[in-house]
């Protein structure tokens, strides 16, 4: 990969989502809410879905797609019906809010009211997340609000241990295969916490938004329904709960009554969130899809549903000590990324090509550095003969 060529075609990209998303928020003015605006941005879809294959980098085309084809399609087709958090009214929120609402991995913090009446806290506590709404209604371990951001002491850490891990990559060979794919997992979260962390902070410097964490801490889940939905990608989850999530529990309800209706809507959610990791890994590798991704999703939302409908069922009050409970949880999400997640991950090469980037990046540091050493000494030893006498 021609890292010119490379940065060149991310320019153009980042150029053409700017001037598609300036079209659609001037459509958001004119074209009323239903099938004259869908009409009017489908055709920003299928370009946002065609974009990401003029980016063959893993940090740059990876994270490129899953901005553009994943959350800012999804969030246009919301818009369309005046629906997601692009679903203001155009006269009251500006271009450059609406750009990075669009295609950035954020999620505006609700306007906090000190004491909120019963009925609204209600309403809060059942529109949370997809997933949570079909939890058990009394949660004897309600979690904490969650706060704007970490600190940076927490990114500085993982930060460090990336950087740890990428030195012992070089003792690959000696180490177990698992052992070695374990520390693939750890650098996926990490990595994607980092970039997403970096990418919304970007937003809140250029429009002041208040914002959300996208991971809360997620190697510290329970259950599953508290990884998928309330720690692991939260604007992912918040996103799939408008668009997939509450459509099929409508449809849902009515077809097996509301007691039921959130088993074929996680379902639903976990299937369309599985079409769009084989997306993702598509712009990643340009391979022909296995289905492994689709069995790791599908998989999970079984095993979810099951473990919604047996705490509907049971009533279960007992609950595992919080440190078994975690370990069980992690320990069965990477079991299942070993078989299903890992496998198409590394057919792609997405390892090798990123340490290639890694390497690439440093080079280019360090030729930076050396520029930057020869200006200053240049002009130190100028500045020394201008002195004399």
């Amino acid at each position: 990969m021609e890292q010119g060529s490379e940065i060149y075609n991310f320019i153009k990209v980042w150029l053409s989502v700017f001037a598609a998303l300036s079209y659609c928020y001037v459509i958001g003015k004119i074209a009323p809410q239903g099938g004259p605006r869908l009409v009017s941005v489908l055709p920003v879809v299928g370009l946002f879905l065609l974009l990401p294959l003029s980016l063959s980098s893993v940090h740059l085309g990876g994270s490129s797609a899953f901005f553009i084809a994943w959350l800012a399609n999804f969030k246009l087709l919301l818009f369309a019906f005046g629906r997601g958090p692009l679903a203001s009214d155009p006269s009251s929120i500006s271009l450059p809010r609406f750009i990075a609402l669009a295609c950035l991995p954020i999620k505006v913090q609700p306007t906090r009211r000190t004491d909120p009446s019963p009925r609204t806290a209600s309403r809060n506590q059942e529109n949370a997340d997809p997933i949570q709404n079909g939890r058990v209604k009394h949660d004897p371990n309600p979690q904490k609000p969650r706060r704007g951001h970490k600190s940076p002491v927490n990114y500085g850490i993982k930060i460090l241990l990336v950087a740890t891990m990428l030195r012992i990559y070089d003792y690959s060979d000696r180490l177990p295969q698992k052992v070695v794919w374990f520390l693939y997992s750890c650098h996926i979260y990490f990595g994607l916490e980092i970039i997403l962390a970096v990418a919304a902070a970007v937003a809140r410097a250029a429009v002041g938004l208040e914002l959300e964490p996208q991971f809360d801490e997620p190697y510290l889940s329970t259950s599953l329904q508290d990884f998928w939905g309330r720690r692991w990608n939260i604007m992912v989850s918040s996103i799939l709960r408008p668009a997939v999530y509450e459509p099929v529990h409508a449809w849902a309800s009515r077809a097996v009554g509301r007691r039921y209706a959130a088993l074929p809507a996680v379902l639903g959610t976990f299937a369309v969130s599985a079409l769009m990791h084989e997306l993702i890994f598509y712009y990643l590798g340009r391979v022909r899809p296995t289905g492994e991704i689709t069995w790791f999703f599908l998989f999970h939302g079984v095993c979810l549903t099951v473990e919604i409908a047996v705490k509907k069922e049971l009533k279960l009050g007992l609950r595992l000590p919080r440190p078994v409970a975690s370990v069980l949880t992690a320990g069965f999400v990477m079991v299942t990324a070993f078989r299903w997640f890992l496998p198409p991950l590394l057919r792609c090469r997405v390892d090798e090509r990123a340490f290639e980037e890694y390497a690439a990046v440093g080079a280019l540091v360090r030729e930076v550095g050396r520029g930057l050493g020869f200006t200053l000494r240049g002009a130190l030893n100028a500045s020394s003969l201008l002195a004399k006498p």
